[in-house]
């Protein structure tokens, strides 16, 4: 009996008590949080639409009347990350066949993760480095422009004018930000947004790319015989093509997100949070801001660009109406709604602007005031975003 620890079985049961509700706590949030978004997905009822909205709002308010509740939660993912990995991504490969074989809810889980990369990309400009860029939508048009022409003129296999697109949409990137380094603040953001319209108007009147006709006829991707314009039938399922498309933007969402992680913790990360926190003090460290600000420039394009290449194989069709200063302002209010300098934040706020919308159009011709109320009063409640920016943990790294 001599050297037993008497505590070692109520400290082991604590421990396990705690395991068993940070696993609790991580699965009923991320398997809740999908039934929410499939009933939100597929309910054509106006009081669910509502409802569901209510309930939204009713948890963020209670996040922010408790603090602890949401310091909890975060824990609790923290200390589950593999866990809350693996059912996520467990997660995101069942939901088409959860959608019964719905095009429209398919469509528009295509287009809120496409927007979700857009909105990843600006973060790192916006959130991590403090620098507005007007500029998204005219970096998704030459990724979208770019691809579409080499696939159409050239026939280039679409998987090789994903890199090319990206390429040619960093090196306008960096072509941006080299001009916009001798301005700062607002005349930067004058920058960003005479350069989209400059694209646009391009757009519109070079003939080369269809003017304000656009491209028609951008072939579809195929990988090993399988078109992606025919259904994925698997296990006796039927799922219509667009399921394709989705699992193509799941992919480029999680590239996405692992980019993010890694700037987010890198010397990058650092340097570009010190050129939010005090660009003079950053430079007084030895920080090249110059270059850091150009970085962050062409990761945007680099991204953005990715994201319209597969847009424009999706809708076969692009025209520059499609890349308007509207879609950069659509952008930025995705990651100032959802939290900069979040990844998760910002996906949340590209979902609930995608989204939102398209399920209240029941309102009609008010649908915008509505979505514009109900984006005023999450900020009101949460001002610094549906999910703020949390300090760095340099222990788990």
């Amino acid at each position: 009996m001599h050297g037993v620890d008497i505590t070692a079985g109520p400290m082991a049961r604590r421990q396990t008590g705690g395991v068993v509700q940070s696993v609790a706590i991580v699965a009923g949030l991320e398997i809740g949080g999908a039934a929410l978004l499939r009933t939100f997905l597929l309910s054509d009822a106006t009081w669910v639409v509502v409802g569901l909205l209510a309930v939204f709002g009713a948890a963020f308010a209670a996040l922010q009347i408790r603090p602890r509740l949401e310091e909890h939660i975060a824990v609790a993912f923290r200390e589950m990350r593999l866990f809350a990995l693996l059912l996520g991504c467990g997660i995101v490969l069942i939901y088409p066949f959860l959608m019964q074989g719905s095009s429209y809810a398919l469509h528009l889980l295509i287009t809120a993760q496409l927007y979700a990369v857009l909105a990843l990309a600006l973060n790192f400009q916006l959130g991590s480095a403090n620098i507005p860029n007007f500029a998204t939508a005219a970096s998704y048009g030459i990724g979208a422009y770019s691809s579409a022409l080499l696939a159409i003129h050239f026939g280039i296999s679409v998987w090789l004018t994903l890199p090319v697109a990206a390429v040619v949409a960093t090196v306008f990137g960096f072509a941006l930000g080299f001009p916009a380094m001798r301005t700062r603040d607002t005349y930067l953001a004058l920058v960003t947004i005479a350069f989209g319209i400059v694209i646009h108007q391009l757009l519109n009147n070079f003939t080369w790319t269809g003017g304000p006709n656009g491209l028609a006829g951008i072939p579809a991707p195929s990988i090993l015989g399988h078109s992606f314009n025919s259904p994925i039938i698997l296990l006796g399922f039927r799922l219509p093509s667009q399921a394709n498309f989705y699992y193509l933007a799941a992919a480029l969402v999680a590239l996405s997100i692992v980019c993010a992680r890694l700037l987010h913790h890198s010397r990058v990360g650092l340097a570009w949070n010190a050129l939010r926190s005090d660009e003079l003090a950053a430079r007084c460290q030895g920080i090249n801001v110059v270059w850091y600000k150009m970085l962050a420039f062409g990761v945007d394009a680099f991204l953005a660009a990715f994201a319209g290449s597969i847009y424009a194989f999706y809708v076969s069709y692009i025209a520059p109406d499609n890349f308007t200063f509207l879609v950069s302002v659509t952008i930025m209010t995705m990651v100032i709604v959802g939290g900069m300098d979040n990844t998760f934040g910002v996906i949340a706020g590209a979902f609930l602007l995608i989204l939102l919308p398209e399920k209240l159009r029941i309102f009609d011709d008010y649908r915008l005031l509505f979505v514009g109320v109900v984006v005023i009063l999450f900020l009101l409640l949460r001002p610094q975003g549906l999910f703020p920016q949390r300090p760095r943990n340099y222990g788990d790294h």
